[in-house]
């Protein structure tokens, strides 16, 4: 049935459009939501009047907003680190130390970085608080060496960050990484090297040559990281054989301690032996020279005197014979006094004038004659006779 025929209670299109409800208008909106907006914020800062204060303290707010999200991009660089800036994930640069701004986030992002703090890892075992060590760890302590023999190995690493950009972007977890490639040229060093050579006077090579491996293998994977120092705290074999290694080791160093003393007794004795030689080889030159100079003054002396024997024979002789008698009486501990006008000799034995009087009576108990007695006929005429024998051979 149509609406337009009879009886029908459908009406048509246009009837009742009265009654029907409008949509409503949007000027009545905007203006239900400013009194809105009103009734939250207020009736609108001083100065401020009508329909335009709302907007005005909404625009105000958002400033403020805006203001205080961009003082958040202000950030302060520490003395020793570097601040890495990156954009939604990507790197921007890299900043000194100082005060900088960079876009708040969560467009821009900085990271600082300590590039001179000093970093410290432990390798083949692990320490407390105080340094007190808390074993081995095997799983990164026992290596083999070159002449097939297992040792345990403890290394203390040092490292400092060079490059901030490439320790944040190029490696992953670069102290893993780390940790990873010290064991690896550990390891590599150590196989090529005897264990008494590890054990003995090799540790300071040891320990170098991990340093320059490990730090060979950062700068070709471009971790950023710089290692400073590889210390080789402890070398020592298997728990199982070291008691019989310490007894090995305090033979060796017992060896070398013999040497040493050994060389150092070399070292004194054998410049004495030298200097003694020299000064007996001084000692025989100055002996030659004296007996050779001796013989040629004597020789002299002897012509000289010859020359003069041949001009006065008898005065030479008397003069020989007066020298032979003062070198033999010079000899001996006896003065012969010839008394003029006299036949008596004093005998004084000069020899005997020091000692105390205890000796003097011994001597005067053994028949020896005191100071000052005189000698007998008989021990006066042989004194007598014996110089009128010497005077009869000079006078031949």
């Amino acid at each position: 049935m149509s609406w337009n025929e009879p009886g029908s209670n459908k009406k048509d299109p246009w009837s009742g459009r009265d009654q029907q409800e409008t949509p409503p208008d949007l000027e009545e909106l905007m203006r239900g939501l400013q009194e809105r907006i009103h009734r939250i914020f207020g009736k609108g800062l001083p100065g401020t009047g009508g329909a335009n204060a709302p907007a005005k303290t909404i625009g105000l707010i958002v400033t403020v907003v805006l203001v205080l999200w961009g003082l958040t991009g202000i950030y302060l660089v520490d003395e020793g680190s570097r601040g890495v800036v990156t954009r939604f994930g990507r790197y921007i640069e890299t900043t000194m130390p100082g005060l900088h701004w960079h876009i708040p986030a969560p467009i821009d992002k900085v990271e600082i970085v300590n590039v001179e703090q000093q970093r410290f890892m432990e390798i083949g075992y692990r320490s407390g608080g105080r340094q007190q060590s808390l074993g081995s760890v095997p799983k990164e302590a026992l290596m083999l060496t070159q002449d097939e023999n297992i040792i345990d190995i403890r290394l203390a690493v040092q490292y400092q960050i060079k490059d901030a950009k490439a320790y944040l972007f190029n490696v992953a977890e670069p102290d893993v990484t780390l940790k990873e490639v010290i064991e690896s040229a550990q390891r590599a060093v150590i196989g090529k090297s005897t264990m008494d050579f590890v054990l003995t006077e090799g540790r300071g090579q040891i320990a170098d040559n991990i340093k320059s491996e490990v730090q060979h293998i950062l700068d070709q994977y471009q971790t950023g990281l710089r290692v400073t120092n590889v210390s080789l705290v402890d070398a020592q074999p298997p728990e199982q054989v070291q008691s019989a290694f310490e007894d090995a080791i305090k033979a060796r160093e017992d060896e070398q301690r013999l040497k040493n003393d050994a060389e150092a007794y070399r070292n004194e004795v054998v410049p004495k032996a030298r200097g003694a030689a020299a000064r007996l080889l001084e000692e025989s030159e100055a002996y030659k020279q004296k007996a050779i100079s001796k013989a040629e003054g004597e020789a002299a002396r002897f012509r000289q005197l010859l020359a003069e024997y041949e001009k006065a024979p008898e005065v030479t002789r008397e003069r020989l014979y007066l020298d032979a008698m003062q070198e033999v009486f010079e000899q001996t501990g006896t003065v012969l006094v010839d008394v003029k006008r006299g036949n008596n000799v004093i005998y004084l034995p000069v020899d005997r004038l020091g000692k105390s009087p205890a000796s003097a009576s011994q001597v005067r108990d053994a028949d020896t004659p005191p100071v000052g007695q005189e000698l007998s006929e008989s021990g006066a005429r042989n004194v007598r006779s014996t110089t009128a024998r010497g005077r009869e051979g000079r006078g031949q």
